[in-house]
């Protein structure tokens, strides 16, 4: 589960194109949620419980922005989708639903971007 998020964030910072299989993008949000959430505890108990925006919480959002946009582009690449259906995060709720369900979505047959991933 690290090794993915490693290699996201090592190989893959800014890649876009190829495949993501499920166990890599969940594996990275996994990771990266509890990352953040280190990261919100750590701004809390430094700034003494005061609901400004955290340092450590702010840098580390901006550090992983393009890597979880390219993951989840990768992974709609998966499902047959383009790399533009991460505009429906821009619509609340109801955008992240049905991101989250294409994100669900198993894939393994070959499509326009590429050979189905081999899943390790």
């Amino acid at each position: 589960m690290l090794n993915n998020y490693i290699d996201v964030l090592k190989n893959n910072y800014a890649n876009f194109k190829g495949r993501a299989t499920r166990t890599q993008y969940w594996s990275y949000v996994l990771v990266s949620f509890v990352v953040a959430l280190v990261c919100h505890i750590l701004d809390r108990v430094i700034s003494g419980g005061n609901e400004q925006f955290g340092l450590f919480g702010t840098l580390y959002s901006l550090a992983v922005l393009v890597p979880s946009l390219a993951i989840g582009c990768r992974r709609l690449h998966d499902t047959g989708r383009s790399g533009w259906w991460l505009f429906l995060y821009l619509i609340p709720l109801i955008g992240a639903i049905v991101l989250i369900i294409f994100f669900i979505i198993s894939s393994d047959q070959d499509n326009e971007y590429g050979p189905a991933p081999s899943l390790y």
